[in-house]
């Protein structure tokens, strides 16, 4: 693992290697659980909260991850030429946060659901601990293999599984679940509250899509099998959890489905799920959050920097209140929804995909600005994370995504065109 550029030669992934890497990503219990927070929208109004919000947020996504693709390098430096190279710090630093958090998360829905499977069994297994740890140290070992041989086959096979595994998950959720007609639906959600909800899932990911991207073999490739792995698969995860939270009032569809599964004789394939779909969807967390530390400083090696991250998440995980999942979705959405718009508006509008790559690195060139910090890009955040604080504050029902997103982009595109004027 390296901050400098990767080699053309060097770029080794393939189309489909990015699409069972975001199909793999995408299978997760967090994700069903998030879909179960839309269940007040309704069933109709909840499924266009889904798909508009994985249009807008995918998009976004995919796009973050062209920066990659084209230039071959990671996320926190692709944030560079808007930032400055000390500017990128504080986003790097941020990101490290959010990607141990979510790992943590990954881990505690995980572990919940693995004691669950196991509880008939007693001892060890019937105990969240024991759940958090194994899955975290699989992680940890998936995260140090990425991108190798051995990763690439254990991936494919891993998510080929799981997608038969949600296949049952699906029938469970529709037809083996009992309805529980006094089920209350909960506190009404005006649909633009929705719809940032779905929004910050694949936002969450562009902080770090670029880390992955920067492997391959093809810029418009990689684009498209991003963005089609995560969409149908996310999309999915998210109308299980809205389908079976509105059918039963469920708290935690994810592991009501995992327990009618157990009832129904498929306990081994609902433990399958439970172990490998929280590897696969929890291994990026722990290696981005690693390229981002490395952005930093390069003074620790790549292995020993993974290593603390993914023992990190462990130790964070035994202790994280999961009560507040749905606040830490909406801080995603204020942090990283204005930061890139700042940098989409950068790189594509203003740079036009253009880019000094030898000054990202280099103290006092092109990309330095003020002792190494952009004051434009940092202002225009901060109008972006105003925007969107204020909308939640004021609960104007517009949603605060699209108008913190413009606000940054569209005062950074003005300042930076007046300057250069």
């Amino acid at each position: 693992m390296d901050i400098r550029p990767v080699p053309a030669a060097e770029r080794n992934l393939g189309g489909m290697d990015f699409f069972l890497l975001w199909a793999g990503v995408a299978i997760s219990l967090a994700e069903i659980w998030a879909g179960g927070f839309l269940a007040p929208m309704g069933f109709w109004s909840g499924l266009w909260a889904i798909v508009l919000g994985h249009l807008i947020g995918n998009t976004l996504m995919a796009l973050g991850g062209v920066i990659g693709s084209d230039h071959g390098i990671m996320s926190m430096v692709s944030v560079r030429p808007a930032f400055g190279i000390r500017g990128s710090n504080l986003a790097a630093v941020l990101n490290i946060v959010q990607l141990i958090g979510w790992a943590a998360i990954m881990l505690i829905i995980g572990g919940r659901a693995g004691a669950a499977l196991g509880k008939p069994l007693g001892g060890p297994l019937a105990t969240d601990a024991f759940w958090v740890v194994l899955i975290g140290f699989g992680t940890l070992l998936w995260a140090l293999w990425t991108g190798n041989r051995v990763w690439k086959i254990l991936q494919t096979v891993s998510v080929a599984a799981l997608l038969l595994v949600i296949v049952l998950m699906t029938w469970v959720a529709f037809g083996g679940t009992e309805a529980n007609a006094a089920a209350p639906p909960g506190q009404p959600m005006a649909f633009m509250t929705g719809l940032d909800l779905v929004i910050a899932m694949p936002i969450s990911w562009m902080p770090l899509v670029a880390d992955y991207s920067r492997s391959a073999r093809n810029p418009r490739s990689a684009f498209w099998s991003t963005w089609w792995g995560y969409f149908l698969v996310s999309c999915w995860m998210y109308v299980l959890g809205l389908q079976v939270a509105l059918l039963t009032g469920a708290t935690d569809p994810g592991q009501l489905i995992l327990d009618t599964m157990g009832r129904l004789g498929l306990g081994i394939p609902a433990l399958i799920m439970v172990v490998f779909s929280t590897i696969t969807s929890d291994f990026p967390d722990v290696y981005s959050a690693t390229c981002s530390l490395l952005n930093i400083s390069q003074r620790l090696s790549a292995r020993t920097v993974m290593w603390v991250a993914g023992v990190a998440s462990i130790l964070v995980a035994l202790v994280f209140p999961m009560e507040q999942y749905e606040n830490f979705l909406f801080f995603i959405g204020a942090m990283f929804l204005p930061l890139f718009g700042v940098v989409l508006t950068d790189y594509f509008i203003l740079r036009k995909r253009e880019l000094a790559v030898e000054a990202i690195y280099t103290r006092g060139g092109a990309y330095w600005y003020r002792n190494g910090y952009n004051l434009v890009a940092l202002s225009a955040w901060a109008v972006g994370f105003a925007v969107y604080e204020a909308i939640a504050l004021l609960k104007i029902p517009v949603g605060g995504s699209i108008p913190s997103m413009l606000a940054a982009g569209v005062l950074y595109w003005g300042v930076s065109r007046a300057k250069k004027r």
